[in-house]
């Protein structure tokens, strides 16, 4: 049947344009539950055609599906190509859309006025399509082109929480600034090598820099790649330039939090793989330059300091953005590692990380909703009124630990072992146990305020979160268990995507 529709061929572009028509569709729903039905509908039939992408990429002989748009050869076309890694980040930003859409509805009436709900996911919508338009695509000024549809779209929706809090609007405008910034760099290192090898094909872009015969001292190359890596460290809020996120995951609306916390930072880092990896290749990103000592120190410092920021915070929201930060450190000191088990460890982070924060996001969403409020105080005896919302948190947290039979602990193990395979590069192996030690100390101030104090005023009335909420948010939690109890698939496809960068092109 589907493939009598021509569905199961056209998986790759689909995947973009079903969401970016749907979006536009979507400010036509009107007012009540039409937009959120659509917006939900959507999401559900774009995380169905990844998972079958996901099929088709595993059992593709050659180890990647090619798509050339309009039948125009990729040296003057735009191709997509999916392979094992972009596949797994389609199915991971497609799934916690999808379940993060079901969460909204309750969030999003509590905290969007409802003439502006079509808005709300219309803009929601589109931004999904631009992060898998990212994802997807072959051709690197097509990366940038989507990269704006995604970066618009998330200002947006970041700026709609000011009717809960007006600050949203200056931590909209401080990641546009930056945002753009970043974009503008990034744009310029591909214009840099486009002049170098006269062509916007990925894969066609690493071969022309291979054929070079001095890269090391090509100083356009050189350019690009600086220009490159300045960029994608603000997008992927690395730190010390990741002082656009705290804000915006603080004050945009909860639903939105959840999302970005799990998808947005994950897209930026699936582009410096394909810059780093892919485009330049691992011999002169990680060997003639030194990106893995400037992104191992950024990454392990980023872990320490905001894992400290994060125990000092008192607003759940703010110390799980800041979380975050250092959680996407682990990430980024992963794939410095330029071997199997460190790169591995980061892709299957991408995944977990966005499982864990994103439910747990959703469950500060939760305590939002009948509080109005998420701070430590307001929360004390919660563990006991809301009980699923307070274990959903705690078991995320338990997750960020990296405490056996979580998804944190399968990535912490591959980390772990790929920093004591790395030549002198064990410290990053210490950081991540110190890591792991200051994420116990913020989830344990959730802990004993939830379930060793008594509630005070309002919080001793509160009931659990509506089952809309707490179903979607313990999808998430409970698949952060599940494949830290079995995580034989996460597993092999971040060991597959791992041998397929560290080879070049995919």
């Amino acid at each position: 049947m589907l493939d009598a529709f021509e569905i199961v061929p056209n998986l790759p572009v689909l995947v973009v344009t079903t969401p970016l028509i749907g979006g536009i569709l979507t400010i036509a729903m009107g007012r009540g539950k039409g937009p959120w039905a659509w917006a939900t509908l959507i999401t559900g039939v774009v995380f169905y055609f990844t998972v079958l992408l996901m099929q088709q990429v595993l059992a593709a002989k050659t180890g990647y599906i090619s798509y050339e748009l309009g039948n125009w050869p990729r040296q003057w076309g735009i191709e997509y190509r999916v392979d094992a890694l972009n596949a797994f980040i389609l199915l991971t930003v497609a799934g916690v859309g999808f379940v993060t859409t079901l969460y909204a509805q309750k969030s999003v009436e509590k905290e969007i006025p409802q003439d502006r709900h079509n808005f709300f996911y219309a803009v929601w919508v589109l931004a999904l399509c631009g992060l898998l338009g990212i994802t997807v695509t072959g051709d690197a000024f097509n990366v940038y082109v989507l990269l704006e549809i995604s970066s618009l779209t998330v200002y947006a929706l970041i700026a709609m929480g000011k009717d809960m809090n007006r600050q949203a609007l200056t931590a909209s405008l401080r990641y546009l600034i930056l945002g753009s910034v970043g974009a503008s760099f990034i744009l310029l290192g591909i214009g840099y090598l486009m002049m170098v090898t006269g062509t916007l094909n990925m894969e066609d872009m690493h071969d022309r820099l291979a054929a070079l015969p001095d890269i090391v001292h090509h100083r356009t190359v050189l350019v690009a790649f600086a220009f490159l890596l300045c960029g994608l460290g603000l997008k992927m809020a690395l730190f010390p330039l990741h002082m656009w996120l705290p804000k915006a995951y603080t004050y945009a609306p909860s639903a939105v939090s959840a999302l970005l916390s799990a998808t947005a930072t994950k897209v930026g880092i699936y582009m410096a793989f394909r810059f780093l990896f892919t485009i330049f290749g691992v011999g002169f990103s990680f060997v003639a330059m030194p990106a893995n000592l400037v992104l191992s120190v950024a990454a392990c410092a980023g872990i320490l300091v905001t894992g400290v920021t994060a125990v000092r915070q008192t607003n759940l929201k703010r110390m799980l953005a800041y979380s975050s930060v250092g959680q996407l450190g682990y990430i980024v000191a992963g794939f410095s590692l330029a071997n199997v088990h460190g790169v591995a460890g980061s892709v299957v982070h991408i995944f977990n990380h966005a499982v864990m924060k994103g439910g747990m996001f959703m469950a500060a969403g939760a305590i939002m909703y009948r509080l109005g409020r998420c701070d430590l105080r307001s929360i004390r005896g919660l563990g006991k009124r809301m009980p699923l919302t307070m274990a959903a948190f705690v078991a995320g947290g338990l997750g960020l630990v990296g405490f056996p039979l979580t998804a944190g602990f399968i990535s912490k193990w591959y980390l772990v072992q790929g920093a004591l395979e790395a030549p002198h590069m064990w410290p990053v192996a210490a950081v991540v146990l110190v890591g792991s030690l200051l994420a116990v100390a913020y989830t344990w101030r959730v802990v004993e305020a939830a379930y060793f104090q008594e509630p005070e005023g309002e919080s001793a009335l509160v009931t659990e979160a509506p089952l809309s909420m707490v179903a979607p948010m313990w999808i998430l939690i409970g698949a952060s268990v599940y494949f830290g109890v079995s995580a034989t698939f996460t597993g092999e496809i971040s060991m597959r995507a791992a041998k397929s960068l560290l080879g070049g092109a995919p």
